[in-house]
């Protein structure tokens, strides 16, 4: 990189201003985080796109115009969130899979546009919200500790970098935005109706992809990856990618709506034959994918819904069943393994463990730095692939290999308190609770075998809908113990004033004074 010292300064900057977005408490420090952050996305932007590319967003006047349409719909949109402040959970949740081809010049990405655009206007939005007095409730220490230290060492990581183009690329298009996306949505009012409509938007989704997919079986064709498209030729089944450039991308969204379908109707949130209906379309557009990573994905989340939902009967026969499976493919593979080799059984995971584990061997305290674990294993581990091939497929690997054993303690801390947030709203409210863990243990199994955990905008939703419902319950209960402290103040002053009266007022004519308040305060 051309300004690589520019990039790195910003990746400081921005760690620092997304910490301290995470963080906030107060109206400045919400506005002051968000504010660093910017900062520090706009330098990484400069340090990572040539000039002569940043130069075409203001020449020729063709361009200029564009910039100024596009800079309308934001201010249009974010009005509309100013407005309507509690669809912006919604409308970043249907923006959220989508990704575009984008040319800057001669720079040219697959990159989330539309999330971009609808996170940028609920930014916009929250703040005019904060100008006004209504930044809305901060997220809980739970989760804002580890996802700020996670966040801000990360951006330090690229000081020490193996690959600094890489990383930038990482904190500029994800890390550093989605960090933003998680504040957003904790700080979005919420309505009872939430629930129902994430998961109606979730499931649109992904049927949405799910009937693409099974247009391109019946056609043969319309695949977005050329490169998909090529090996088709060479294989006796077709592969699917929906609308998305990897099959395994398409999986995991499918993988995720199914969960979800599976928590609404063993809580009869659904009728059976229409749930099952739903979940039999989509898995039939899951199936061919081939993608094995997704498969497993979704055999976990089954089995752990249904080991959760079901009575005693049913979860013997599924850790029973669970465990026979986990043997039988097992044995597969070992099988395969002796017959051909051990990297191919595995797709090539075993050769992407190998190398990854050789980054953490050679560097265990804090790794090659964020973005450079695939250059590294190149560098180091004697391979004979690209670096891109050489990426690993298993997320802790990976943030071990490239945060070392501190990044690795806390990425296991940010993990923990996810799963916390996930049990404590489960015990507020079931629905949003398991849905939510469904939708995280599957991206989680699937993060195991595929790579992409931090950089898709769905993690960081899920963590987010966790802490928001975290956040309304707790703002609930201290309204019930506010309002109990009221009532009992009045009872006593009451009291107090009426020991001066010759009479004093018996028991039971207390507690018929108090009794209608206390039915009055909502459970």
């Amino acid at each position: 990189m051309a300004h690589g010292d520019l990039a790195q300064l910003a990746a400081v900057v921005g760690g620092v201003g997304a910490a301290i977005l995470l963080l906030a408490r107060t109206r400045v420090e919400l506005l002051g985080g968000l504010a660093v952050a910017l900062l520090g996305e706009a330098m990484l932007a400069v340090a990572l796109i040539p000039g002569h590319d940043l130069k075409r967003f203001v020449t020729p006047a063709t361009h200029l115009a564009a910039l100024v349409v596009g800079l309308s719909v934001l201010a249009l949109a974010a009005w509309a969130f100013v407005r309507w402040p509690t669809v912006v959970p919604i409308a970043l949740l249907a923006a959220a899979p989508f990704r575009i081809t984008t040319s800057v010049g001669s720079q040219t990405a697959y990159l989330l546009d539309l999330l971009y655009v609808v996170l940028a206007a609920a930014l916009l939005a929250l703040v005019v919200r904060s100008v006004r007095g209504d930044s809305g409730r901060p997220l809980p220490r739970l989760l804002a500790i580890p996802a700020a230290a996670f966040v801000f060492f990360a951006g330090l990581s690229l000081l020490w970098t193996r690959d600094l183009r890489q990383g930038s690329i990482e904190l500029l298009f994800f890390l550093f935005p989605f960090s933003a996306l998680v504040v957003v949505v904790v700080r979005s009012p919420f309505r009872g109706w939430h629930p129902r409509a994430l998961a109606a938007t979730l499931v649109s989704l992904a049927a949405l992809f799910s009937a693409v997919a099974l247009f391109q079986r019946l056609t043969h064709g319309h695949l977005l990856a050329s490169d998909v498209d090529r090996a088709n030729a060479y294989t006796t089944y077709f592969r699917v990618t929906s609308l998305f450039k990897d099959p395994s991308v398409f999986g995991r969204h499918v993988v995720i709506a199914i969960g979800v379908l599976l928590v609404a109707v063993w809580l009869a949130r659904v009728r059976f034959w229409l749930g099952a209906a739903l979940i039999a379309f989509l898995w039939a557009g899951l199936v061919f994918s081939y993608s094995q990573s997704s498969y497993v994905a979704l055999f976990a989340v089954a089995v752990a819904v249904s080991f959760v939902l079901g009575g005693p009967k049913l979860r013997r026969v599924l850790v029973v069943g669970a465990v026979a499976c986990i043997i039988g493919g097992a044995a597969f593979v070992a099988a395969t393994a002796v017959s051909d080799s051990a990297r191919k059984a595995t797709s090539g995971r075993t050769r992407l463990a190998r190398v990854t584990w050789v980054m953490f061997e050679n560097h265990p305290l804090v790794g090659v730095g964020i973005g450079g674990q695939p250059q590294a294993s190149k560098d180091e581990a004697n391979t004979k692939l690209s670096a891109k091939r050489d990426r690993s497929h298993t997320t802790p690997l990976t943030v071990a290999a490239e945060l070392g054993i501190v990044g690795f303690l806390v990425y296991a801390a940010l993990m923990a308190a996810a799963i916390r947030l996930l049990y404590l709203v489960t015990k507020w409210r079931r629905d949003l609770g398991l849905g939510a863990a469904a939708v995280f243990l599957g991206l989680f199994v699937h993060s195991l075998f595929y790579a992409g955990f931090f950089e898709d905008p769905i993690v960081w939703g899920v963590i987010g809908v966790a802490a928001w419902g975290l956040t309304v319950m707790a703002s609930g209960t201290a309204g019930r113990l506010a309002h109990a402290a009221c009532v009992d103040g009045s009872s006593s002053a009451s009291q107090s004033s009426g020991s001066s009266s010759p009479v004093p007022a018996s028991p039971s004519s207390s507690k018929a004074a108090i009794a209608p308040r206390e039915s009055s305060t909502p459970s």
